[in-house]
């Protein structure tokens, strides 16, 4: 699934900046299909203030009179709803779920992907819910379960962006752990170098490598972070050598 197979489409909006904070949301995560359904005038220029370098969005979306024509060429519909009730979809997935399950059930030549948001007031309506194939939701607090718009598609954008993950490049510095063969070379080189000093007079070597391996794991240490680890080691080694021998007695 590519970023292109993806639209939204924003149903009855009624607030210029709303629609601009969209697009900075969706820009912001490699979309750029937007379509607005049963769209009434809006005030462009604050959609752009809004959106501020993302108003190539704005630029390029598409108005249709209704959802079903905005909807026309897709292959899947999803409505976005926190409402449950006896005419609404029965079952629901959450952002992260709907990403990957978007990703995995998308081939090759298969129509565009929707996610529908409704009027920032009331939502999507039954009839307009009734039309998607499928609803999700984003988990909230009971006590205040209502999202800005812009918010609600900015979770749902983050998730498809690591769903999709072929696209992502990655950041400098991000952090990484350590993979087990990296926790393995680390541990083997620490008991190397306590083996050298004259750390394992007796027997226990075995146990104190598997108990720095567990723990090296559950911390997470990063490459770098591993590396500084066995340098210290080193320098205590170097240093024991310097005094004249093990600093084991």
């Amino acid at each position: 699934m590519l970023f292109t197979d993806l639209i939204i489409i924003l149903c009855r909006v009624t607030d210029a900046g709303n629609i601009g904070a969209v697009c900075r949301a969706m820009k912001n995560m490699g979309l750029s299909r937007l379509r607005l359904a049963a769209q009434q005038p809006v005030n462009g220029e604050l959609v752009r203030t809004r959106a501020i370098h993302a108003a190539d969005v704005w630029e390029q979306a598409q108005f249709f009179d209704t959802l079903a024509g905005a909807a026309a060429d897709c292959s899947i519909l999803v409505g976005t709803t926190r409402r449950r009730g006896r005419h609404r979809k029965s079952v629901t997935m959450d952002p992260r779920t709907l990403a990957s399950w978007l990703v995995e059930r998308h081939v090759s030549g298969a129509g565009p992907a929707a996610i529908v948001f409704g009027n920032e007031r009331t939502g999507l309506e039954e009839a307009e819910l009734d039309l998607c194939n499928i609803a999700s939701h984003v988990p909230v607090s009971d006590d205040f379960p209502s999202l800005n718009l812009s918010h609600a598609v900015q979770i749902y954008a983050y998730e498809l962006f690591l769903a999709i993950g072929s696209e992502i490049k990655a950041v400098k510095g991000e952090w990484t752990a350590l993979n087990r063969s990296g926790v393995e070379a680390l541990v083997s080189s620490i008991t190397d170098t306590l083996s050298d000093i004259g750390f394992y007079k007796y027997p226990g070597r075995e146990v104190q490598y598997r108990f720095l391996r567990d723990v090296i794991s559950r911390a997470g240490l990063t490459e770098r972070e591993g590396n500084y680890l066995k340098d210290i080691f080193a320098k205590a080694a170097r240093l024991g050598s310097m005094a004249g021998g093990s600093l084991v007695k």
